[in-house]
């Protein structure tokens, strides 16, 4: 029998929506402060998943300009209808603090998954979580959280619903609340998906750390009165330390070609805290220095509702669907640089990717990275990064740099934010002499975790980035066979959602290459190459 692993897609891939088309399953995840918006994940089996593209590719479908941590795009939403496929998104500002918070809406929608998507619409400015419905008399529903910035609230001030005509690009009709959420709170992420002639709300609720959950309930009408699952929530990892996957919310149901039934959701897997170093639990309260990740389960259908299988408790392994295996090509490890498109797979901070500050044909075979702001600016960060998907694995490039000035600098990062990253760079000291150095910001203070080391003139450097589990080792080399570690072993769980005062962390590590140059010279890095190797 065919099996499953959880997470499916590993590493920062949080808040899937997932929809069939025909014999084709999509998941889109968000992607918050990181450009191109929105990931695409494309699966023929739904065991066997691939990064196909995004859906926000330019600054008039997402600008994010001077945008902090963790803001940026929330909780896309899939549908496809009319032989379209939509989507829905947020792009929030403003997120810190118990206020309100700016969250605008949009629609875009395409004939392809690739794309072209067209010019956002507005949907309104409710809260973050936006989907769109589409009922079988042809009529469109927006749902969203509400955001209720107020004192003496929650600020989940519960699911609405309103009208929208895609011909006239806007919502129309009165809007309604038709959810005020259960006991378990902050109720989010709504969609509705209709069968049998019931309408089905699928919320998270509980928030999205240790207390996440998926609810459910239904209406005979769209607009309600809705009851709520008689076992509700139908998924959560709540109270249960010893479950390997926690954090378990924000699901949605999709049926295969063979009816059955599987339910998407987001969920983490943390590592001891690092405050009690004796501490050898795999799970509980721990760090998720993966991200939120996405997964699958089982679902059956008893007395009109959906029920996971097993129970509640999320599970690592469950049972594939009746479908023939479809694997895609392995991904090579090492990327040369040696095409004109970057894969996929591959993000920058909140500008897209344009030749002022990246090239792949200016130097061919290299990446080269045009130096700007240093990594703790809202602004301007020149920085090629891809996802952190395994507990062990190794990073490595080679740079090209010839800095004149401690202002200038490029290497190899692990970055979770601009106050939560180690860097370890190519630079030069007061006299120009070319340096090494590891440093990096930790709760938005900054540290030099080892002097600035001469290096003597160097054509390339060589720079290398292990993760053992809970501990990061850099190393570098000026020859690419003889390799010096590099400062001491540096906390990997610091940079997670857990891993700092702020609240507002819901993202995941990723590794990548970057430069800056704080002279206005603005001087190239070419990076040769960069691997990522999975070691477990």
């Amino acid at each position: 029998m065919a099996t499953i692993t959880n997470p499916i897609l590993t590493g920062f891939r949080p808040d899937p929506s997932i929809i069939r088309v025909g014999d084709d399953y999509y998941i889109a995840t968000s992607t918050f402060e990181w450009f191109p918006g929105i990931m695409i994940h494309h699966s023929k089996d739904m065991v066997n998943w691939k990064i196909i593209g995004h859906v926000l590719n330019t600054v008039e479908h997402l600008d994010m300009r001077g945008m902090d941590n963790s803001e940026g795009v929330y909780a896309p939403a899939l549908s496809y209808a009319d032989g379209k496929f939509w989507c829905c998104f947020s792009n929030v500002h403003s997120c810190r603090g118990g206020t309100w918070m700016s969250t605008p809406a949009y629609v875009v929608s395409a004939e392809d998954i690739k794309g072209p998507w067209s010019k956002p619409v507005s949907i309104g400015n409710y809260g973050f979580d936006p989907s769109l419905f589409h009922d079988d008399d042809g009529k469109k529903y927006m749902l969203n959280m509400v955001w209720d910035g107020r004192k003496n609230t929650d600020f989940f001030g519960g699911i609405i619903l309103q009208e929208f005509d895609p011909e006239k690009g806007q919502l129309v009709g009165d809007d309604k609340i038709i959810f005020e959420g259960t006991k378990l709170g902050c109720t989010e992420g709504p969609q509705i998906l209709k069968k049998d002639g019931w309408y089905y709300l699928i919320t998270a609720e509980g928030g999205t750390s240790y207390d996440h959950a998926v609810t459910v309930c239904r209406a005979k009408n769209v607009w309600g009165p809705y009851e709520v699952h008689p076992h509700n929530p139908i998924l959560t990892s709540r109270h249960q330390d010893d479950a390997e996957l926690q954090r378990a919310g924000h699901g949605f149901l999709v049926e295969t070609q063979n009816n059955e039934w599987f339910l998407s959701h987001l969920c983490g897997r943390p590592i001891a805290d690092p405050d009690n170093q004796a501490n050898t639990l795999k799970y509980g309260q721990g760090r998720c220095t993966l991200g939120r990740e996405t997964a699958l389960q089982n679902v059956e259908w008893r007395d009109n509702w959906p029920y996971v299988v097993g129970g509640t408790t999320p599970r690592i392994e469950i049972q594939a669907p009746k479908l023939a295996a479809h694997p895609w090509a392995e991904e090579a490890s090492r990327d040369d640089f040696e095409h004109a498109k970057l894969a996929d797979k591959y993000q920058s901070l909140k500008d897209p990717f344009d030749e002022s500050w990246f090239s792949l044909t200016q130097r061919p075979g290299y990446a080269r990275l045009v130096g700007r702001d240093y990594l703790y600016s809202r602004y301007n960060q020149s920085l090629l990064a891809q996802r952190l998907t395994a507990f062990n694995c190794i990073s490595e490039t080679a740079v090209e740099f010839e800095p004149k000035s401690p202002r200038q600098m490029a290497g190899l990062v692990a970055y979770y934010s601009r106050g939560g990253h180690y860097f370890l760079k190519s630079s030069a000291n007061d006299a120009g002499q070319q340096t090494v150095q590891l440093v990096g910001d930790i709760n938005d203070e900054y540290q030099e975790y080892t002097d600035e080391i001469l290096v003597g003139t160097c054509q390339r450097i060589y720079m290398r980035l292990e993760l053992d589990t809970q501990w990061y080792q850099f190393s570098y080399s000026l020859d690419g066979s003889n390799w010096q570690k590099i400062g001491p072993t540096l906390n990997a769980t610091f940079l997670s959602d857990e891993g700092s005062g702020d609240i507002f962390r819901f993202t995941g590590s990723l590794l990548g290459l970057f430069a800056c140059d704080l002279t206005g010279k603005h001087i190239p890095a070419d990076f040769d190459y960069f691997e990522y190797k999975v070691l477990d």
